[in-house]
């Protein structure tokens, strides 16, 4: 059985950043750009993007509309690594 931290690090993350993924491509970005705004690597912005990762969960709604908007202010460089 997985506990809650394993399911958020093997299945919540990836699929956040597979939805950025394709929502920065929308945008026009290249994958090289992709893998430089999430910190990623160039493979793994490619495995995000075809959904050879991250696609076990599918965003609806307001958090559909929150991805966008932070692919955008990543786009627009408007994040901070800051806490």
């Amino acid at each position: 059985m997985e506990t809650p931290c394993q399911k958020i690090v093997w299945d919540l993350v990836p699929a956040i950043r597979a939805s950025l993924a394709i929502e920065l491509v929308k945008k026009r970005q290249l994958q090289t750009i992709v893998a430089k705004l999430l910190g990623i690597a160039l493979s793994a912005a490619s495995q995000y993007i075809s959904g050879k990762r991250g696609y076990r969960i599918e965003f609806q709604g307001e958090t559909k509309e929150l991805i966008e908007k932070l692919a955008q202010d990543l786009i627009d460089n408007m994040v901070s690594d800051d806490v």
